[in-house]
């Protein structure tokens, strides 16, 4: 699945792939967001990498699915 973060003063957003489920993403943000104190925001992509995001910096969380990639050639 596919997560975008977007970063709060910064005119970029983060696109995580990963393997993930969507209820725990969703868990983590909401848990991120949700606490009083600063936190980190941690999503692991499909190769395993880890991204350890501050809460406070996270302006939105999109969470969907993956584009296929589209790879071939058409007859027009």
């Amino acid at each position: 699945m596919e997560v975008k973060i977007g970063i709060a003063d910064s005119n970029r957003e983060l696109v995580v792939n990963s393997t993930q489920t969507v209820e725990d993403v969703e868990k983590q943000a909401r848990a991120a967001f949700e606490s009083g104190s600063p936190t980190t925001l941690e999503l692991i992509d499909e190769k395993g990498r880890k991204y350890l995001v501050p809460s406070d910096k996270v302006a939105y969380v999109e969470i969907g699915p993956a584009d296929p990639r589209k790879v071939g050639f058409a007859a027009l």
